[in-house]
């Protein structure tokens, strides 16, 4: 019998997709245009902290959203609706994430002009979209309290990936067993540089820090 080759397909995968990250992660440079990359799995409250937050920084910053789903457009109408801000959708026909190569699309669809801060809300999936660089210059991660302060140990990439980490529905914590404390110090064993906003849009409980670190971030790009 012949020799056998042995092609590892997701690291030749990957090493293309760090590539394209990086090519997209300098045209925004460039173009002074701070993307952040909101990752959480599904129903952690993404979407409605997005609005609040963007409502609290559109007088102080020109933003634009990228909505990204399997197959609907419900949250890209939610945005535009609610903040009157540039939002564009996009399909991943089933895939649970978004790449390089796809985020660079959704980008040039929408265009930079006139923006200073572009949010990508990927796929809700605490799997997938943590082992795809989309060229974003911060990785926003997303724990909702009923979710359990035992995420991080059961989803460690995501939790080594994110830069900053917001915990949502902090009004639901007298229902939830759900020990802040706790949360961060398993996260800061993955990650010892995250840092941390317990917040809850519906109260608006931590809100101001959050917007005001997002802000400081953007000018200082």
């Amino acid at each position: 019998m012949g020799d056998m080759r042995v092609i590892k397909v997701k690291q030749s995968v990957l090493a293309n997709n760090d590539s394209r990250a990086e090519a997209l992660r300098n045209e925004l440079k460039s173009n002074k245009v701070y993307l952040i990359n909101l990752m959480s799995s599904p129903g952690a409250g993404k979407t409605t902290m997005l609005v609040k937050l963007i409502n609290m920084l559109k007088d102080k910053l020109r933003i634009g959203v990228i909505e990204a789903d399997m197959d609907a457009d419900v949250d890209a109408h939610t945005v535009q609706d609610l903040t009157g801000v540039r939002t564009i959708q996009i399909n991943t026909s089933g895939e649970c994430h978004l790449d390089a190569k796809m985020t660079s699309e959704a980008v040039h669809a929408i265009g930079q002009d006139n923006l200073d801060l572009l949010i990508l809300e990927n796929i809700g999936n605490l799997v997938c979209p943590a082992e795809f660089d989309t060229g974003a210059a911060m990785n926003l991660v997303i724990l909702s309290v009923p979710e359990g302060d035992d995420k991080p140990l059961k989803y460690p990439l995501m939790f080594r990936k994110g830069d900053a980490f917001v915990f949502t529905k902090m009004d639901t914590k007298v229902v939830f067993d759900f020990d802040v404390d706790l949360a961060k110090q398993r996260i800061n064993k993955l990650n010892p540089h995250a840092i941390f906003f317990p917040i809850s849009a519906k109260t608006g409980e931590g809100m101001d820090d959050l917007a005001e670190f997002i802000l400081k971030t953007v000018q200082a790009f």
